[in-house]
């Protein structure tokens, strides 16, 4: 079974969540809500593997996320 890292990053700029993988070629999305955009990934992640990759047989999608804010005092 494979196992593909999919990284979530808050843009705070943006207002956005940012998801890469360095595993899974293109695969760069955007959305203003996680759950949103982790379902987008579900279905991006497996058109793009079929594509460029094609996994053997059931893979598992490792999500991390990362935000951080800065509080003024």
């Amino acid at each position: 079974m494979g196992e593909y890292r999919v990284d979530f990053l808050w843009d705070e700029e943006a207002a956005v969540w940012i998801a890469t993988s360095d595993e899974i070629p293109g695969l760069v999305l955007e959305s203003g809500s996680l759950d949103a955009l982790m379902e987008r990934v579900r279905y991006a992640a497996s058109e793009l593997l079929a594509l460029n990759c094609p996994p053997e047989g059931d893979y598992v999608l490792r999500f991390r996320s990362e935000r951080s804010e800065l509080i003024a005092c």
